[in-house]
């Protein structure tokens, strides 16, 4: 790529949640920003409804599929831009990463946050986020660029918010 699709896509970045209706089921959100907090792309998953035979069927296998297959690799494939990382503050989410080559990260508040097996473990302001291993060298300092001008879990309340209003209508 050359200069201007190539610069954006490496200053975007992408936000994965996922928010739970009693009345609907599980619906997914996932918005990609610029490096400003400037809203790219946004798509949401029709919500999904488990039936008891599939809790049954699935067991402990069920996050892995409903929350990486289904719902995470759905949003990541219908995506234009491809960001320098998704960002999620669903742990469910994380069964998305045999399923995109991107680097994704948790975001969890700063207090009581600990790395867990086979990540590291970075803060910015409130937010505490536990990357990958096999997370690029130079993603902390990207994420610290991101971080200088969008607090890191303030797009997670944007998504569900316009899941929320979509709801309405």
């Amino acid at each position: 790529m050359h200069g201007g699709a190539g610069e954006a896509a490496a200053a975007s970045y992408g936000f994965l949640t996922t928010v739970d209706s009693a009345t609907h089921g599980v619906f997914g959100g996932y918005l990609v920003i610029d490096v400003t907090g400037r809203p790219l792309e946004f798509h949401c998953t029709a919500p999904v409804k488990v039936s008891r035979a599939q809790r049954i069927l699935y067991g402990a296998t069920l996050p892995a599929q409903l929350h990486g297959r289904q719902i995470g690799a759905t949003l990541l494939a219908d995506t234009t831009t491809r960001p320098l990382a998704v960002l999620t503050d669903d742990e469910a989410l994380l069964h998305v990463r045999p399923h995109t080559p991107l680097p994704v990260v948790l975001v969890r508040p700063r207090d009581g946050a600990a790395p867990c097996r086979g990540e590291g473990l970075t803060t910015f302001g409130e937010a505490a986020l536990l990357l990958p291993d096999t997370a690029p060298a130079d993603l902390v300092d990207r994420l610290g660029a991101l971080a200088a001008g969008v607090d890191l879990r303030e797009p997670f309340e944007r998504i569900r918010a316009a899941i929320d209003e979509a709801q309405k209508h």
